[in-house]
């Protein structure tokens, strides 16, 4: 893994050779275009994924191969991410 942006952009290297860039939503204040009148300031955001969807796609991946060759280390994993989602929905 190599850090693109920190905490937004991500290049994974594939098994056979090549990269995968992953981009997690980026929202930042935009202090230029804020005027005294205004109550809340205005969002930049750049689009891209977010943990939750990262967290979701990674269980069903584990469910997936835990379905092909079950093991009580992969039932584990899937326990300990479906607790991480847990966690990040409640915030």
């Amino acid at each position: 893994m190599k850090v693109i942006e920190q905490g937004h952009t991500y290049e994974l290297e594939n098994m056979g050779g090549g990269v995968q860039h992953i981009q997690f939503i980026k929202k930042e204040l935009n202090t230029k275009e804020e005027t005294p009148d205004d109550l809340h300031p205005m969002q930049v955001v750049t689009n891209g994924t977010t943990n939750e969807e990262a967290f979701a796609m990674l269980i069903d991946r584990m469910c997936f191969l835990q379905a092909k060759m079950p093991s009580r280390k992969n039932a584990i994993v899937i326990t300990k991410l479906e607790e991480c989602l847990m966690w990040l929905e409640k915030r």
